[in-house]
């Protein structure tokens, strides 16, 4: 008889990590996979896949057009360990047959963050259940006010693409965007989610007599907001280059900082004398840094040449330092980012912005400070449009190439 050890979950299972007392069949990857995770009173649609590449298991998610890849996967007995990418979570499961898997999503940043869910070989169908046939068109631009359970609110476009029941597409803010959502319509009804190895967003929305959607936005088990959508095709959130300012009195940034081998690197460094130097602001832990980041990596390999310098600033979710080197070495393997990346402090914005004491304040992970060749801050970009936000996007990375050249030519 084998003995094996079992990690016990709160109220969902034992997942049999080193135990190898299941046949090997059992065992099947290969193919996709249709993921329900259990965030309390909803049930969080997903779906991922295995593939092999060069002997190794790799595990795909999927939302709408998107296909991200995580290559640590771990097989053990009856048992699968999944370490997803640059970000501190894991997907945890045991196979309870061939067909059927149970486990859970852990979040090692936040304390008792597990999310139990269940998945089983994909027949195709639907993401979210249909009960209906669409009643209402959603695609477009909607005007949206979410409201935060303390009374606060904010603004955000929805931008909307309806193919039958089928629905994708994504909400942006003055701070950044839920990136690519993806779901379905039933009669009058939507529901739109997305899992992307750290966030877990659930959106629910219905439309009212008067034409406009009221919705509920879940992030994971513990965020819960609700919204209100107009439709509004000339809507345009705050400018993002005027959220961010320099504290008067300043025109430069003045800052030094470990970098990931503990070598303490200032910004007057003779490195970043005479060039234009852009600053990230960013965390590994932040799915739009993640987004900027596949940008800019390949960005700066192509126009290092030019006399361009980034330094990434990276504010992680825990002080220690050896945790948050370890952190951003593993981001610029997974990325390839290149450029330079100092240690900055911890996630907390009020903190950040006392690491930075020139600017207003740290506003949103990421922002991105321009900065001349005499070392003049002359723009700064709150937040950021991912590639899931289409045409927002695409004028991004305009206005990011005009920006630069401008400054390059100065």
């Amino acid at each position: 008889m084998k003995i094996c050890q079992h990690l016990l979950w709160p109220t969902i299972l034992a997942l049999v990590i080193g135990c190898t007392g299941k046949s090997e069949g059992l065992i099947k990857l290969s193919g996709k996979w249709d993921v329900q995770l259990d965030i309390g009173q909803d049930q969080l649609p997903f779906g991922f896949g295995f593939t092999r590449s060069a002997e190794k298991w790799v595990m795909e998610v999927y939302n709408a057009e998107e296909v991200l890849t995580y290559d640590e996967v771990e097989i053990l007995g009856d048992s699968l360990k999944v370490t997803m990418g640059i970000f501190d979570s894991e997907i945890k499961a045991k196979f309870i047959s061939a067909d059927e898997l149970e486990g859970v999503f852990v979040k090692n940043t936040s304390t008792d963050y597990r999310i139990p869910f269940q998945a089983n070989r994909s027949k195709g169908t639907t993401r979210f259940e249909v009960t209906n046939q669409p009643e209402t068109v959603f695609s477009g631009k909607w005007k949206t006010v979410f409201e935060k359970e303390n009374g606060e609110k904010y603004d955000a476009v929805a931008l909307f693409t309806q193919q039958g029941n089928k629905l994708t597409g994504t909400f942006l803010t003055e701070l950044g965007d839920y990136r690519y959502l993806e779901g379905n319509v039933s009669g009058n009804t939507f529901q739109l989610s997305a899992f992307d190895g750290s966030h877990l967003f659930l959106f629910k929305g219905e439309i009212e007599e008067d034409g406009s959607i009221s919705g509920t936005f879940r992030s994971g088990p513990r965020v819960r907001e609700s919204f209100q959508s107009v439709r509004n095709e000339d809507f345009e959130l705050s400018n993002s280059y005027a959220l961010n300012y320099l504290k008067e009195g300043y025109d430069k940034l003045s800052f030094s900082f470990p970098d990931v081998n503990g070598n303490l690197i200032s910004i007057d460094d003779e490195k970043f004398q005479g060039k234009v130097v852009l600053v990230q602001i960013f965390g590994t832990w932040c799915p739009n840094c993640m987004d900027e980041t596949k940008f800019l990596a390949p960005w700066y390999d192509k126009n290092k040449e030019s006399g361009i310098e980034i330094i990434g600033l990276a504010f992680e979710s825990k002080p220690e330092f050896e945790y948050a080197s370890n952190r951003v070495k593993k981001s610029i393997d997974k990325l390839g980012a290149e450029y330079t990346f100092l240690i900055a402090g911890v996630s907390n914005k009020e903190k950040a912005s006392e690491s930075i004491p020139a600017l207003n304040k740290v506003i949103a992970f990421p922002t991105l400070i321009y900065i001349d060749k005499k070392g003049n801050v002359r723009h700064i970009h709150t937040g950021f449009n991912g590639p899931g936000t289409g045409e927002y996007y695409t004028k991004w990375v305009d206005e990011h190439e005009e920006l630069v050249r401008r400054l390059l030519e100065e």
